[in-house]
């Protein structure tokens, strides 16, 4: 069933989907999540996020806002409308205001100024890392769900929360002792029984294994409303997003380009912004002396980071390598046959872990190189 249905949303999806970079990319990551959908037959996960009963267009309009805390203005001239189907990635640099722009959106705060009219019948399905301290700790899953549907069977109610791998005794325990990826998975229940139309989803899958991430991004397929994410799960991105805004300098614009093009971006952007050296460029002859060895000094400083960044670059390099290999793999057919699944099972395992490397090896990447302009421009300063 959950095959033909990612096949039914793969037709529909190509035939809307436009030129852009990033929709092609998501046809890609779509077609190998149909291969892949068959090997978690046996997930302990299955839900979706309940229809939303009605839903109007525009769900939010927000026009020239200025987003902030207090007095202190974040981003500006902000222009955004979220409508059914719009599935947006919010990329961009580490306080820049991502989080900003959604807790507006969601209600958590106002804009400072401009205009924010949210759809009549919008239902807004909020997720960020804050809110699994929010769960009431001596509260069980199920009684987090009684709450919000009091009236509603019991057995419906278990039956909803077993798609999200919660059973036997462990529905019923208070969630006190629950690791950080329960945390999570009960804080989506709740969203999803909740019927949203618009998703915000801020690092939905940091605290998640391997197979809550897939069906977490099958169900994302599934969901007819819009979905707003930011997230550093390079793959969640490629496979529910089909178009990316950009937050940065303070402002929001379309970024036209896909991962590839946003990694490239980063670091041309942490090298503009990289802090510039106090050396004087021209200073006095007599301290000529001075000035070659706090040269030499850098040159000793700056060496074993230019290492650090050739064996980064060279270790993104052989993780690429073996995720050709693994990837290659995937697309033999015959390792979809049945007798072949423990193999299937131990590729799709090794690609999640390379996948989640390949994250934390680009970001180091890019802060050694950020590291190394510095010091080069500042090196350049004392020659």
């Amino acid at each position: 069933a959950q095959r033909a249905h990612m096949e039914k949303y793969i037709a529909r999806f190509k035939a809307q989907a436009t030129k852009a970079r990033q929709a092609q990319s998501r046809i890609k990551a779509l077609e190998r999540m149909e291969e892949l959908s068959a090997a978690h037959v046996d997930s302990p996960f299955d839900f979706t996020f309940r229809e939303s009963e009605k839903i109007s267009s525009p769900l939010l309009d927000l026009a020239e806002a200025r987003l902030g805390y207090g007095d202190k203005t974040i981003l500006e001239k902000v222009k955004l409308q979220l409508t059914p189907g719009a599935r947006i990635g919010l990329l961009g640099p580490n306080g820049a205001g991502k989080s900003t722009l959604i807790k507006n959106l969601a209600g958590e705060l106002e804009p400072l100024a401009g205009r924010l009219v949210r759809g009549e019948n919008l239902v807004v399905g909020y997720f960020a890392q804050h809110q699994l301290d929010s769960l009431d700790s001596k509260a069980s899953p199920l009684l987090h769900l009684q709450r919000l549907a009091p009236s509603e069977r019991e057995q419906t109610l278990r039956d909803f929360l077993g798609g999200f791998d919660f059973r036997g005794a462990r529905i019923d325990e208070p969630v006190l002792n629950f690791s950080g990826g329960e945390k999570a998975r009960l804080a989506l229940a709740l969203i999803a029984w909740e019927r949203p139309n618009l998703l915000l989803l801020d690092e939905p899958t940091n605290h998640l294994d391997l197979e809550m991430r897939l069906a977490l991004t099958m169900a994302l397929q599934e969901f007819s409303g819009a979905v707003l994410v930011v997230s550093h799960d390079r793959h969640l991105l490629k496979s529910t997003t089909d178009d990316f805004l950009l937050v940065a300098d303070g402002k929001v614009e379309t970024f036209d380009g896909d991962l590839d093009d946003y990694t490239r971006w980063l670091v041309e952007y942490r090298q503009r912004n990289a802090p510039l050296s106090s050396t004087p460029v021209n200073p006095d002859k007599t301290d000529k002396k001075a000035q070659r060895q706090a040269a030499a000094a850098l040159r000793q400083q700056l060496a074993p980071h230019k290492r650090q960044a050739d064996k980064l670059e060279a270790e993104l390099a052989k993780l690429h390598e073996e995720l050709a290999r693994v990837d290659a793999s995937l697309g033999d057919s015959g390792v979809y046959e049945a007798a072949r699944k423990d193999e299937l099972r131990e590729l799709l395992a090794r690609q999640a872990q390379l996948k989640v490397r390949e994250g934390e090896l680009e970001d180091a990447w890019m802060q050694a190189l950020e590291v190394l302009e510095s010091m080069q421009a500042e090196l350049e300063a004392l020659s």
